[in-house]
């Protein structure tokens, strides 16, 4: 599994499962399809599986249709997966009680101290309502996870909450326990994690306080999760192929129904997709209607723009930035001059030098010099190489270091923000740094150098959002803005498999090891959600999401274009402690989120193919989608007007104290100035759960195309300050 584990996977998670008990009979131009019929039937005498199966005896003409049936959804919502030809795949789109046949696709992950870092520190240092953390179960879709870690030891433990519905169903040699309560799995494997990135997300969000834990020395110190008193049910649906949608989708069906109070999702497409083709979207909306928040990754697809994966308003989607530790590892020249670059480097070469080659000269007969610098597969001379340390233009020498004898690895690293694990001594140096190094080789007859154990550091002088996060803004919904927040996603410790590669091609094994991506985000918040949850337990979806981004610390993020406004971190990044005590939260329901797709143009059949009800749009249950009352907001401009006009609609739930006056203050953004009216200004709040609603006109004119324009609206009383990002936007020119 990459360090930078880049994958989203959900609905994207497209295992296509490979079924070796497939008939013969079977055509070989079958493929899986998902066919999702909706919600259940309240009828008394319906049983979803056996009208499954009639369906597919009714259109293949078969008695038996054993390898045809791949999976049933029968406990959250209906539907089923099979194997289908073309042909089949039309008459069953046409049949009575089907609302959408679509095929199975393969998804992707998105792969201490950041929990003090959030403030969230150890013990009784904290405020936490144990008795109802105890009684929290988080639901983690992933890779599965490995029960004998640490992490998910149940001593202390009680039974599982009464609530719990689920079961231990992890396969051979595989226990459960009174903290890890639950374990399904969709791949034919077991839930047992053999890549490590699930058992990282799911202690990361909820696992136990485990002391003296490190990657060989490296990050030492306790490793824990945000609730660590909570319960945890794995759902395995990825491999090592990837994840598939229908997979995903009874994931889903699954947690939903045993019972979960939360679900934490590191999976995705790399590029957002429209609803009714996202397994987690479809999957999302029926978690939303229960009550149940679905927490999910924006993708490691960045800096890009247009890149945010899950952007719908009932995903709370996370954005991945550093804490105040980071990892240097020094590169010492023959020359004394010492370079600082990046990775997570446990090997310890005592200092010594040895010499450098740079892949051009050991270029190969097969490749030019440009290619051999880039240290490409197939271009160098083991001869050349055997014994040094290589230095590369790029990550390429990773994959042939070991094949041509390189005893370490120097590199230009494309990601010089983030320090990655790897397989030998290596560090990834910033452009600047590589070219001293190359000038240092080129001038030298005998050039040298160390690669030196990594040290970590302390103390950063400022947040970054990392390169590899996906960025806005929403191609799909374009007036709600994403990601939704930002969450320590760099440089994580966690749980690891023992199974697992904490690199690729590694043969080391570890219980800890340190990861990087929006994976690792995604279960921070998780966890904060789950923490709030704890106090609030009544609260909905929506109020523990707005609680979050209302408080989140504003964000002064380093970069040009949109990797430096709210498309890169949304609302800001995430305050666990100031969450629990929001004053006002944005309220929404299932009919919200139907009233928005409306304002969308959604078809009755799309809007059954994601709620899974039947639904007809009106003038009295559609409103524009920027109205939609989300905590932040967005528009996205026509382009033809050099000024504008947009006015948003929102109304606010007091959760404070009764006879509360909040007043309401605009600051100035990113881009060009906006003059921003709300209107009333002042909201007076009487009782508690009292709602008053406004509106904010924004004016403005000449938005630059390359950086939205920004502004952010408080409503204060003195204690309380809600914040909700403005974001005004044309179109966003690609960034190089």
């Amino acid at each position: 599994m990459a360090n930078l584990a880049a994958s989203t996977c959900l609905f994207s998670c497209l295992l296509v499962l490979l079924l070796s008990s497939v008939s013969a009979v079977i055509d070989e131009d079958t493929q899986v399809y998902i066919v999702y019929m909706g919600s259940l039937s309240s009828r008394a005498d319906y049983i979803p599986t056996s009208d499954h199966m009639s369906i597919l005896q009714q259109v293949t003409g078969e008695s038996s249709i054993e390898g045809r049936l791949v999976r049933s959804y029968k406990r959250s919502f209906n539907g089923f997966a099979a194997r289908l030809t073309e042909s089949e795949r039309t008459l069953i789109a046409e049949m009575e009680g089907v609302v959408s046949v679509f095929p199975n696709k393969m998804l992707q992950l998105h792969t201490t101290t950041s929990w003090d870092f959030m403030g969230v520190k150890e013990g009784k240092n904290t405020k936490r309502n144990l008795a109802i953390e105890s009684d929290t179960i988080i639901g983690v879709i992933d890779t599965g996870i490995w029960p004998e870690s640490k992490s998910f030891s149940d001593k202390g433990f009680g039974p599982p909450p009464k609530k719990w519905k689920g079961v231990c169903s992890g396969g051979k040699n595989f226990t459960c326990n009174n903290k890890l309560i639950g374990a399904r799995d969709y791949t034919s494997e077991g839930t047992r994690d053999t890549s490590g990135h699930g058992t990282h997300t799911a202690s990361t969000a909820a696992g136990n306080a485990v002391q003296d834990t490190s990657f060989f020395g490296i990050g030492n110190g306790t490793v824990r999760g945000g609730v660590p008193a909570s319960r945890i049910a794995a759902y395995k649906v990825c491999t090592d192929s990837g994840c598939s949608s229908e997979a995903l989708l009874s994931s889903f069906d699954d947690a939903i129904a045993d019972g979960v109070d939360l679900i934490t999702i590191s999976i995705g497409f790399q590029f957002p997709s429209i609803f009714e083709d996202d397994p987690i979207a479809i999957g999302a909306f029926h978690a939303m209607a229960k009550g149940i928040l679905t927490v999910s990754s924006a993708g490691n697809s960045g800096p890009k723009p247009t890149t945010v994966s899950h952007v719908a308003p009932w995903i709370f989607t996370v954005a991945a930035s550093t804490t105040n530790r980071g990892f240097i590892t020094k590169v010492v020249l023959g020359n004394g001059k010492t370079l600082a670059g990046r990775s997570v480097n446990a090997f310890d070469m005592k200092g010594k030098k040895y010499p450098l080659v740079y892949g051009k000269s050991a270029a190969s007969s097969a490749c030019d010099a440009k290619t051999a610098a880039l240290c490409a597969p197939a271009c160098l001379n083991k001869s050349r190489v055997k014994g040094k340390i290589l230095v590369c233009g790029g990550p390429s020498g990773y994959k042939i270091a070991k094949s041509v004898g390189a005893i370490a690895i120097i590199d230009k690293s494309p990601r010089p923000d983030v320090a990655f694990t790897h397989h030998l001594p290596a560090s990834g140096l910033k452009a600047k740094d590589f070219k001293s190094l190359v000038s240092y080789i080129e001038s030298q007859d005998s050039p040298q150098a160390a690669v030196l154990k990594t040290e970590t550091i302390f103390n950063r002088t400022s947040l970054v959002i990392a390169s590899f996060s996906s960025r806005g803004p929403n191609t799909i919904a374009v007036d709600i803005l994403k990601p939704d927040i930002t969450a320590p996603g760099v440089e994580i410790l966690a749980a690891f498999s023992p199974s697992g590669e904490p690199s690729e091609d590694d043969i080391r094994r570890v219980k800890y090891s340190v990861f990087s991506g929006t994976s690792m985000a995604c279960p921070h918040v998780a966890g904060v959600a789950a923490y709030v949850k704890t106090f609030y337990p009544k609260w909905s979806p929506s109020m523990i999401q707005s609680a979050i981004m209302t408080t989140a610390w504003p964000v002064k993020a380093r970069g040009r274009g949109i990797a430096s406004t709210e498309f890169a971190y949304g609302a800001g990044h995430v305050d666990p402690i100031a969450a629990l005590n929001p004053g006002l939260v944005y309220e929404l329901d299932k009919a919200d989120h139907i009233a928005f797709l409306c304002g969308m143009n959604y078809t009755s059949k799309t809007l059954k193919i994601i709620s899974g009800d039947t639904v007809k749009c009106s003038k009295k249950n559609k409103i524009l989608p920027r109205n939609l009352n989300y905590p932040s907001m967005s528009a996205k401009l026509s382009g033809t007007d050099s000024t504008f006009t947009v006015t948003f609609n929102r109304t606010l739930t007091n959760v404070g104290t009764p006879n509360s006056t909040y007043k309401s203050k605009v600051v100035a953004g990113h881009g060009s100035k906006l003059s921003v009216k709300v209107t009333p200004s002042v909201l007076y709040f009487k009782k508690v759960n009292e709602k008053q609603s406004f509106s904010v006109t924004v004016t403005g004119r000449d938005v630059d195309s390359e950086v939205p324009s920004s502004a952010n609206l408080i409503w204060s009383d003195g204690t309380h300050n809600v914040r909700s990002p403005i974001v005004v936007y044309i179109t966003v020119v690609d960034e190089a």
